[in-house]
């Protein structure tokens, strides 16, 4: 949820407001994942030996952080640094309500001897507080984070300077307990940093000499793991503690990163970082060790030594290219990225298929899927004894609605799982399970989690996302990149629809092998390719959702009832409203209304009802019909020319008419005019509608 962004220049002199302007932009573009306050640490002197840091932090959105810097009076905006490290971080209140005190980057003392940025979460740092406060440290936030830099001014001082920043790194690492990204930067270390990184994302970005060491790989969407390591860089000088370190130039950049919409407007030219990794920085060059993580101590933290003791070895990353562009995080003609996003969808969807569906007759006639990222494991899903669909939130809707297919197709046992519940329930996972996490971020806590939790348990783990080089994409044995493109708006949209696409041509890919089942395939197959058309010619609703938003703006509440594949739209449809409108909506499964939820029925309550046509379009007519019989009022989606459908609603119903697809998409076609509803209705109602309220884009925190 937190974002991290940190600016190195070595070698290019810059000015001090350029680099806040870099800072406070870098942090803009992480906005989405929600935050509650900001900060930035940069220097503020000729000599990084004569002044500390100097850190402002602000809370409320990026605007107020720019705002009070610009009315500091000490800061030297024309000052020019040769070479210059600056972090910012914005943060989403877990540990503390949001306030200048709880923001970060955390400081060790007054003097800003050491300074840190984190995501995650420190699970044992209750244990080091009272340790610190027992040598005499006083903490003035109540953050999990303020330990850190505390910890790490603590073992500086027991290791009287006899180490290097990343030694003195790696020792505050090994007493940490959870999960984090972290960027340190010292006075007693001038021009350096060091990162680390256990379980949330960071990513690091080169800029060099234009035509100077193009990367040794590109990461792609069409496979799910990236060509083998390679030399990065020119020989370069050693460090402090004796390892070489790799430099680019004598003229470089770098940036720090917990998403790569905050890099890719700089360059695409990135490391990923691993569990266990640590980055170091440092004239010019860059090294990356890999820790040996040490077992927590139960109940407390791990004993504080004197002496360094953490085992590391330099190990090399691929640089990897960026299949992102600029554009794709810009608003462009739209107001928001929610907007932007639901406009984006036909194409996001050719994207999803394209190069996975084999066609003849110029494009117009499906052949069959081919899935490079599945080609070897086909075979092992076939033979498991069930298939487990895992996620959170909008992906786990996004299997609800593929689940049926799923089962049909593939004649396997196909069940749900809530990532969250996974763990909590300790859920017996086998070896000859099938277990695909589905997550748009690829960072999600609970889903990684499970991932986790199935891994050991020797369960075959299948991805489906949409960020390349995220966690889940490099820890699953095989899987789908989604190619929705980037999605910055909190409320998730293309992805969904995408999701359920990808999922779509996984059911075929493990159903290619049936006789019984090709006829059935290959309807389907083609009603893909008219999909984006049909998803197009939904779009064209907007209108009608808008006048439909001005009459439900004042409501309190919204009922939507769905069956079947549009069950997972019912579920959907209402999470939209809720987190973005702020309107209490409820997705019901239909067959369950007379089980209580038609106790809420009158006059007054606004209901949406899916009856497109499609397996239980009979008994969603029944449903329509007791709803009116109890004076509900009717807003059906329905299928376009379906007369008998309009006339059992009735003259005073609202209906949406939507094209018709084959039955198993027709989830795609129906969302999107509920997207649109809940766009609508959140602009109406004068809420945020890229930023929810307490709700972040990547959940990387329990």
């Amino acid at each position: 949820m937190c974002g991290i962004f940190a600016y190195v220049n070595y070698g290019v002199p810059t000015k001090q407001k350029a680099i806040v302007d870099k800072l406070l932009n870098g942090l803009r573009r992480l906005e989405y994942r929600g935050y509650d306050s900001a900060g930035i640490a940069i220097d503020n002197g000729p000599s990084l030996d004569e002044l500390s840091p100097i850190v402002l932090k602000e809370t409320g959105k990026i605007d107020m952080l720019a705002d009070f810097i610009t009315n500091k009076e000490n800061l030297n905006s024309d000052l020019f640094f040769e070479n210059h490290c600056g972090i910012g971080h914005t943060r989403w209140a877990t540990h503390g309500p949001p306030a200048p005190r709880n923001s970060h980057p955390h400081t060790s003392d007054a003097n800003n001897e050491f300074l840190v940025v984190h995501n995650g979460i420190i699970t044992n740092h209750q244990a080091l507080r009272e340790m610190l406060e027992r040598k005499g440290f006083v903490f003035e936030s109540e953050t999990d984070t303020e330990v850190i830099p505390k910890l790490t001014k603590y073992l500086y001082e027991k290791f009287h300077n006899r180490v290097t920043f990343r030694q003195l790194v790696m020792e505050v690492v090994r007493q940490l307990q959870g999960a984090f990204a972290l960027i340190f930067k010292s006075s007693h270390y001038p021009g350096e940093l060091v990162a680390a990184k256990r379980g949330s994302p960071l990513l690091l970005g080169i800029v060099e000499e234009p035509g100077k060491n193009a990367p040794h790989a590109v990461l792609t969407s069409e496979g799910f793991k990236t060509s083998k390591e390679g030399p990065i860089g020119d020989e370069a000088p050693r460090d402090n503690g004796g390892k070489r370190q790799k430099t680019l130039k004598n003229h470089v950049e770098y940036y720090f990163a917990s998403d790569a919409s905050a890099m890719v407007e700089h360059t695409k030219r990135v490391l990923h970082l691993e569990d266990d990794d640590v980055a170091h920085l440092h004239n010019g060059g860059y090294g990356i060790y890999r820790m040996e993580r040490s077992k927590p101590t139960s109940g407390t933290s791990s004993p504080v030594h004197y002496e360094p003791t953490v085992q590391s070895a330099e190990v090399e990353r691929t640089v990897e290219t960026l299949q992102m562009e600029v554009e794709q995080i810009m608003k462009g003609s739209f107001k928001h990225f929610m907007q932007k996003e639901i406009h984006e969808q036909p194409e996001s969807m050719v994207q999803t298929m394209r190069g996975r569906m084999v066609t003849c007759d110029e494009g117009k006639t499906a052949e069959r899927v081919f899935l490079g990222g599945m080609v070897n494991f086909v075979s092992t899903i076939r033979r498991s004894r069930r298939i487990i669909l895992c996620g959170c939130g909008t992906s786990y809707n996004s299997a609800i609605a593929v689940r049926q297919l799923m089962e049909e197709l593939t004649e396997l046992p196909v069940t749900l799982e809530l990532a969250s519940d996974v763990l909590d329930r300790q859920c017996p996972f086998f070896r000859d399970d099938t277990c695909v996490f589905i997550s748009q971020s690829g960072e999600t806590a609970d889903t990684l989690k499970a991932m986790q939790y199935a891994k050991e348990r020797g369960a075959l783990c299948v991805g489906i996302v949409n960020t390349v080089g995220s966690a889940i994409s490099r820890s699953t044995d095989c899987g789908v990149h989604i190619n929705a493109g980037a999605e910055i708006g909190v409320a998730s949209t293309k992805a969904y629809t995408c999701q359920i696409v990808a999922m779509v041509l996984l059911a075929l890919a493990l159903s290619e092998d049936s006789i019984s089942r090709a006829t059935r395939r290959k309807e389907i197959m083609q009603s893909l390719l008219g999909l984006p058309e049909a998803v197009r010619t939904a779009l064209k609703l907007d209108a009608q959702m808008l006048a439909l938003a001005e009459a439900l703006k004042d409501e309190q509440s919204l009922l939507l009832f769905g069956r079947g594949y549009n069950y997972a739209t019912a579920l959907e449809g209402a999470l939209k409203v809720k987190e973005v409108a702020l309107l209490h909506s409820e997705g019901i499964l239909a067959g369950e209304m007379k089980h209580g939820p038609l106790a809420l029925v009158d006059e007054t309550m606004p209901l949406v009802v899916v009856a497109t046509r499609d397996g239980s379009y009979a008994k969603q007519e029944s449903v329509v019909q007791q709803l009116r019989a109890r004076g509900g009022r009717l807003i059906l989606i329905a299928t376009e020319g379906d007369d008998q459908i309009a006339e059992v609603a009735g003259k005073d119903a609202t209906i949406i008419w939507v094209p018709e697809v084959e039955d198993c998409l027709q989830a795609v076609v129906n969302i999107v005019p509920l997207q649109l509803l809940s766009y609508h209705l959140t602009v109406l109602r004068g809420h945020n509608v890229d930023q929810p309220r307490n709700l972040a884009k990547s959940v990387t925190v329990e």
